[in-house]
């Protein structure tokens, strides 16, 4: 055996994205370079820890063991990096953060200057909808998620950090009348759904269950982007996070549709397991949240009081 480090590196993040198109893009490497790295890896043992099927890339039971043991490996040598680090004076470690796609909007400026005090800790942020980030956080995968709805079947601590206000929307060529109900809207045009799993779907969907309203037109998207532009576009109206359409409002381009019981006010929250043994890197970044968080939210996002 002769692997190196990287090639376990690559190897692991193969596993998680079970892609090697999502894992050069992770990694910052160009495709062709993962797939000479997996291969010139997977050439070192005599049972395969990869198999593909149709376009599909799928881990073994042998390669899933083997990925176990290489996450090992690499916390390992992160261990001895933390330490050096430590024994200098200098605050590192690993920084693991899940977000609901739509906190992408939210979290950077809850980070940035934390990691510019912090030069030797190393980030990880996963963008994904609520499911899969609840996922991770039930796994003990991460430090904290980023949630505007609270999980019900794990206990969890939080800090409550701004205001999510979710609100009907159309682009600049929809004609806004007097009628204050929403079914008036959606009788003519699609409503534009996130997927299953997204918070922001659960909200609309409970928010038109309250109202007895059932869409004629449904579209489902799977971005927080892909929504957007489709709004802009014309292809129907959607409840969206105003966090989102800061720029798109400003230039005119996405209207908001003033309609009764809206907008939805939920809250962005930072969540972490109840009992978790934060490292010492998470309770740094925690003491900063507590610290900073008045000065973030009225220094990047006053503009959501406008509205």
């Amino acid at each position: 055996m002769n692997y190196t480090l990287h090639q376990l590196q690559v190897f692991f993040k193969i596993t998680q994205t079970k892609s090697i198109t999502k894992a050069a893009e992770e990694l910052h490497l160009s495709q062709p370079a993962v797939s000479i790295q997996l291969k010139n890896f997977q050439d070192q043992f005599e049972i395969p820890l990869t198999e593909v099927l149709g376009r599909k890339l799928y881990v073994t039971d042998f390669g899933k063991e083997i990925a176990l043991a290489a996450d090992n490996i690499i916390n390992e040598v992160y261990a001895i990096n933390y330490k050096t680090q430590a024994f200098k004076g200098q605050l590192s470690g690993r920084l693991k953060l899940s977000v609901v796609s739509t906190g992408k909007y939210v979290m950077p400026n809850y980070l940035s200057e934390f990691m510019k005090k912090n030069s030797e800790v190393e980030l990880e942020m996963d963008v994904t909808n609520k499911s899969k980030v609840i996922k991770s956080l039930k796994n003990n995968e991460i430090d904290f998620a980023l949630v505007s709805v609270l999980p019900t079947d794990i206990a969890v601590e939080s800090i409550q950090l701004m205001d999510n206000k979710l609100f009907l929307v159309g682009n600049k060529f929809i004609e806004i009348n007097n009628d204050t109900l929403i079914s008036k809207y959606i009788s003519n045009l699609p409503l534009i759904y996130r997927e299953l799993g997204s918070a922001t779907r659960t909200s609309m969907e409970t928010f038109l269950d309250k109202s007895n309203i059932i869409p004629n037109m449904k579209i489902q998207l799977t971005s927080n982007e892909a929504v957007k532009q489709s709004v802009i576009a014309g292809l129907g109206i959607s409840i969206m996070p105003l966090i989102g359409l800061k720029n798109e409002l400003e230039n005119g381009d996405i209207k908001i549709i003033p309609v009764k019981n809206l907008p939805i006010i939920s809250t962005w929250r930072l969540i972490w397991l109840k009992g978790k043994k934060l490292s010492p890197v998470a309770k740094a970044y925690l003491e900063f949240v507590n610290l900073q968080n008045e000065d973030i939210k009225n220094n990047h996002f006053s503009w959501i009081n406008n509205y």
